[in-house]
This record gives C-alpha cells, sequence and structure tokens, in this order.
C-alpha cells in the first residue's frame, strides 16, 4: 500500500458539496492500494499510522504519536498515488489495484481505524 501523510490542524472532505469526512489536529492519509496488497497491508498500514512519533511533546521534539495525542484520522482513498509519469504526458495508473479490490481493501482499512483509533 502506498500512503502520503499529512499532519493537519483541521481536514474535511467534500464530495458533491456534503462533507464526507472532517477531523481536527491529527493525519490526513491519502492510500492506494496495489495489485499484491492483502488486508495484511492494511494492518501493517494502520499500526505504524498510529505510532509515528511526528506530534511535538511539551518540549517541542517530534516524540508523540496519534495515539498519545488523541488526534483525528481522516484517510482518503486515492489511487493516482500510483501514478507513472515517467514518460509521456499521460500518467499510466497499473500501478494501483484494479477498482474493486482497492475499494475493499480501503473499506478494511477504515473498518480498521474505526476499531481501534
Amino acid at each position: 500500500m502506498l500512503a502520503l501523510i499529512q499532519r493537519v490542524t483541521q481536514a474535511r472532505v467534500e464530495a458533491a458539496g456534503d462533507t464526507v469526512g472532517e477531523i481536527g489536529a491529527g493525519l490526513l492519509v491519502l492510500v492506494c492500494a496495489e495489485p499484491a496488497d492483502s488486508e495484511a497491508e492494511c494492518e501493517r498500514l494502520l499500526v505504524k499510522l498510529l505510532r509515528l512519533r511526528i506530534f511535538g511533546d511539551a518540549a517541542g521534539k517530534m516524540n508523540l504519536s496519534l495515539q498519545d495525542t488523541a488526534g483525528g484520522l481522516l484517510l482518503v482513498s486515492q489511487f493516482t498515488l500510483a501514478a507513472d509519469t515517467r514518460s509521456g504526458n499521460r500518467p499510466g495508473f497499473s500501478g494501483a489495484a484494479e477498482p474493486g479490490l482497492g475499494r475493499r481493501l480501503f473499506e478494511h482499512l477504515v473498518q480498521l481505524a474505526r476499531a481501534a483509533h
């Protein structure tokens, strides 16, 4: 799985004018499943996201995790993370999982996140 992680003070995702996800301070994570991925990769990614020590402690050191800060976690499916732009002007997306697998793995990741965080 590919993931682009961004610390945020707040984040919101809208679709067709409706808010479908919103958090305060925490992590906004764009996620892309790859063809060989399985539910095991979802589980490893979630553990990593919850344990990454990328938030400042009282001394200003990046020493706290999402679990430590009780921050929000906003997951967004984004197959374009797998774009191949090495040649030409039209990106290729063969590095991304087919839509059915990608959707299933993303939904599994969301379920895991809801249960654990």
